[in-house]
């Protein structure tokens, strides 16, 4: 056995992160990801797919995830279109505000005011987005594609529409990587699409399609790391690849690495909460993968750990099964 030893506190994030990992409970399951993380960024084999849920951007978590991005600490993301969403407000110039979880939600209404928890939204302000979502279905009409070259061309235009501004979307469409929306009707983008539609845009995103592309991507990797932040359709959609891949004779064995952020619990019986040790009964996980599941509020997790890989000066040691384009440097963008 390996003896538990307190944490020692400190002003280095990466080290106080190491030492949470030889203590206990879920302080030591966020240290313990950490590591598991580190051996994803550092075996060249190895493809990492995030899987994105929750109200992460309005919570403030956007730079954390392009720093994720920049630093190719992930491959792929799949991401619920809310995300994407809110994630094209902000580089649009519309914010998000401080409010407070205890409102008077009636009174907000009147004033136009959408919470999110506590933070708080402009609804005039999000149509005008959703009304930029639809203009810019006729830009690009008539489309059939994947959600992957749906949000490709959209990242690209947000560049053209406000060069000075960068966000997630803007982020991954630079650096080649690609982000799926499994579930993209079910958001602010699909209402923008809905509006396209009554409009006689065409645009039609095969949802079908990114099923196929993701798993193809998989498929072509020697290893595959996972990491979820909350749970959700992103975290299923990436599951189901290794048992696609089975129905197609690519027997891959499960992911190779596994990390999970959730505040769900297991005895629920639903997907969000779903013990990886479960997952392996799927085929979903390899049974001998590190893996750990942190039972901790994301938007306390994502930053810490995202702090401590870099603080940790962590290099990607492989290329992943996504070809990546070499991004404009950020003195250029801005």
């Amino acid at each position: 056995m390996k003896e538990r030893t307190p944490v020692t506190p400190t002003a280095n994030i990466a080290d106080l992160l190491a030492g949470m990992a030889s203590t206990g409970f879920q302080g030591r399951r966020l240290g313990e990801s950490v590591e598991i993380w580190s051996r994803m960024i550092r075996d060249p084999d190895c493809t990492i797919l995030l899987g994105l849920s929750g109200a992460m951007i309005p919570a403030g978590m956007q730079r954390c995830l392009m720093e994720l991005v920049e630093h190719r600490y992930i491959d792929v993301l799949v991401s619920t279109g809310a995300n994407i969403f809110h994630d094209a407000c902000e580089h649009l110039g519309v914010r998000h505000y401080l409010g407070h979880h205890h409102m008077d939600d009636e009174a907000l209404f009147k004033q136009g005011i959408d919470r999110i928890y506590d933070v708080l939204a402009y609804e005039e302000e999000f149509r005008d987005v959703d009304r930029f979502i639809a203009s810019f279905s006729r830009e690009i009409a008539p489309f059939r594609g994947s959600s992957r070259k749906f949000v490709e061309r959209l990242g690209k235009r947000l560049i053209a529409e406000a060069p000075e501004s960068s966000s997630l979307t803007s982020t991954c469409a630079e650096h080649g990587i690609p982000v799926f929306i499994p579930a993209l009707c079910d958001s602010s983008i699909g209402i923008g699409l809905v509006i396209a539609r009554r409009q006689g845009i065409e645009v039609d995103v095969d949802q079908i399609a990114d099923t196929d592309e993701i798993t193809a991507i998989v498929e072509k990797a020697k290893k595959t790391g996972v990491v979820f932040i909350g749970g959700g359709v992103p975290k299923n959609f990436i599951q189901q690849t290794q048992v696609i891949a089975s129905l197609h004779e690519h027997q891959l064995g499960g992911h190779n690495y596994a990390i999970q952020y959730t505040t769900d619990a297991p005895h629920w019986g639903g997907l969000s909460g779903c013990t990886f040790e479960e997952a392996i009964s799927w085929g979903k996980e390899d049974p001998r993968c590190p893996r750990v599941q942190c039972f901790c509020d994301a938007t306390i997790a994502l930053p810490l750990v995202t702090s401590a890989l870099i603080a940790r000066g962590e290099k990607r040691k492989g290329k992943g099964a996504v070809q990546r384009k070499p991004a404009r440097s950020k003195k250029a963008r801005r």
